[in-house]
Formats: structure tokens, sequence, C-alpha cells
């Protein structure tokens, strides 16, 4: 495969390394010499099985998952565990109450999702703007609650936490679909962690869950099959067909990350990413504003506005980013319709030498017109 020339920063479906591209690309005709491609496998030959298998064990070895919590590979996305976490969780206890965390767009429509099934409570009121967590000591947990729901980084307005949520027993349950290994975290801290594969962990269709086992067995009777816990436990996340191919990729990524060093390499790695870009932000005094808090400023996805000369938002300056830096090979930096604005997307994936490309283009373009 010819190097790519295109640097792709978008917040997901994102990048995927090549080398992993490459990989899948070798085996597409025939896997293995196996004479057909993962794509017409069945789920239940002894080829997907060691391929699922593969997956999950490079996943343990990775986030040093304790034995006692249980890996499934499902369909339906981060959205569908939406619906997934409260048929599976709010049954916990008879008060069928979960407390919400909202930091942003996905925290906020995960609690819309639940309030189907359950009564949700809002740790803290729900705000207008995202651009900071409050202070933990303001948070009002229910003590009664089955689970405390949080995302541990928001796509849309680049809120991430920097800390665990202390809950007091109550399980705790973690969309991190958008900065799953990009770091290391203490899976022991969680009840449930679920993750979308297409940001940081390979292509779209397949979502991780990794929960502890005995928070299995819960879920409501309406509840669908393919969205049990209880049934995909038992059946080793083949209920059902499975996104085959996107397990597969997501192994791959797996065995990409293992040969970079871990969740530990790409955390430093991902430091030194977002530093440089932040760092130009910083010093582009106001040109580039990054409205989120320092405290909270994400690792993985930066939104931010171009201002004019009087401090004002310059739409039609950043419509004139988004166009230059794509004739450089620069893409998906827009910002999500429904704040504006930039959004640069620092996945995994995503090279120090292609943000310090990035970073040259914003200075340039910062000389031009400040």
């Amino acid at each position: 495969m010819a190097s790519r020339k295109i640097i792709n920063f978008s917040p997901g479906p994102a990048k995927i390394p090549e080398q992993v591209l490459e990989r899948a690309q070798k085996e597409l005709l025939s896997y293995q010499n196996t004479g057909i491609s993962v794509m017409e496998m069945s789920h239940r030959s002894a080829d997907f099985v060691k391929i699922i298998s593969h997956a999950e064990n490079t996943l343990r070895e990775l986030l040093h998952i304790p034995d006692d919590y249980q890996v499934l590979f499902l369909p339906g996305g981060g959205s569908g565990q939406f619906a997934g976490i409260a048929m599976n969780l709010m049954g916990l206890k008879e008060s069928r109450c979960a407390d919400y965390v909202i930091t942003g767009t996905w925290s906020a429509k995960a609690a819309k999702e639940a309030e189907k099934y359950g009564k949700v409570h809002l740790v803290f009121p729900k705000r207008d703007k995202y651009h900071d967590i409050p202070d933990m000591s303001t948070w009002k947990l229910n003590p009664d609650a089955s689970y405390v729901h949080y995302c541990a980084n928001e796509t849309v307005h680049g809120v991430e936490f920097e800390f665990i949520p202390e809950t007091n027993g109550v399980p705790l349950v973690c969309d991190m679909s958008s900065n799953i290994l990009s770091r290391p975290v203490d899976i022991s801290k969680f009840g449930v962690i679920y993750a979308g594969a297409q940001k940081n962990i390979g292509c779209a269709g397949v979502t991780l869950v990794i929960i502890r086992q005995d928070l299995i067995g819960y879920d409501m009777p309406e509840c669908p099959s393919i969205l049990s816990y209880k049934v995909q436990a038992g059946n080793n996340s083949v209920y059902n067909t499975p996104p085959t191919y996107s397990i597969y990729i997501m192994g791959l990524v797996f065995d990409w990350l293992v040969e970079q060093g871990g969740c530990e390499a790409m955390a430093k790695r991902n430091l030194e990413k977002v530093k440089l870009l932040y760092d130009l932000i910083d010093a582009s005094k106001g040109f580039y504003h990054a409205p989120v808090h320092h405290t909270c400023r994400s690792r993985m996805n930066t939104h931010l506005r171009i201002s004019s000369a009087d401090g004002a938002v310059d739409e039609k300056l950043e419509k004139e980013f988004i166009d230059e830096a794509a004739k450089k090979g620069m893409i998906q930096l827009k910002g999500h319709r429904s704040i504006g604005g930039l959004r640069i997307s620092l996945y995994n994936a995503i090279n120090v030498d292609e943000v310090r490309t990035l970073i040259d283009f914003m200075r340039e373009f910062q000389e031009k017109h400040q």
C-alpha cells in the first residue's frame, strides 16, 4: 500500500493505523490461507473463534483486565448502549434509579435514553455550555442509585475527565468511546466500561463492553436478547451473528497497540501531541481560542474558534481555514454542527509528525490573517 498523503483528523469514524490497513489488505481475499475473507467466515467457525479470542486476550493484556470482568463484543454502537446500560442495570436496585453526570452532548443523550427505563437523577443541574467539569464536592449523588454514569471524553465539546469519580460503592459506568486505550486506566474502579470502536479502536460496527461479572443477570424482561449482557456473556458474544469483520479489525488495532508499547506509550505520545496543539493555541494571542477550561481539556478532541481583530468569532475565517487545510491534505477539521467552529481529533493513530504538519499550517494561517 502506497503511503497516504491525507491526514484524517476525523472525530469518527477515524483514522486507522496504516499497518493495520496493510495487514487487512493482505488478508482480505484469503485470511491466513483459508481461501476466504473474514467477511465470508462463519461466526461459529474455528477460525473466527480464534479471531475473537485473540482480540479479547490482547485487550485484557493491554488494559490489565481482572479475571472477574467479562469482555463482550456487541452490535449497536455506543448509542445502543445508552439503552443497553439502563435495561441491564436499572434493576440492580428496587429504586430503578440511576445517577447521570452530564458534561456534554453524549452524556446528555445517554441520560435522555435511560429515562425510558427508569428514573434518571442528574448529579448537578444541566448547563447551557459545556466548558468544564464541576468539582465533585458540588455533586449530589444518590446512595440508592443502581449506578452512576459518565462520559470520560466528550467528543463534541472537547471535555475530558482527568480523574475517576468516587461513587461510594455504587457501580460506576463509563462511556469511553473516544479515549479508551489512550492512557492506562484502573479497570477495577468501574462496574461497566463501554466503547464504540470507530474512534480509537477500529472501524464502525462493533461496541466493546467490559463488565464486572456480578453485575450480569439483572436485565429487564423487555431487554432485547442482543442487548442482554446475560445472554451475550452466556454465548461468548456470538448469540447472533456479530460484526465479524469489525471485530477482526479491532483485534489488529490491539496488536498494533502492543507493538507501539501499549497504553503507557500511547499516553506519553498523546500528551506530546496535545501539548503541541494547546501551546500554539495559548500563544496565539486570542486568534485561536479553546473554550474548555484547562483542567479538563481533552487529549483526544479539541474544539476551538478563530477570532477576528475585534475579538469576535469569525465564521468566514473558520471556513477558509477548513478549506485551505483540505487543499493541503488535512481533512475533517470542521466542528460539530451543534456548536460550529473547528474540531481537531488526535486519536492514537494520529502521529506526532502529522500534528506538527497541522501546527505549521495553523501558524502560517495566523500570520496571514491576524
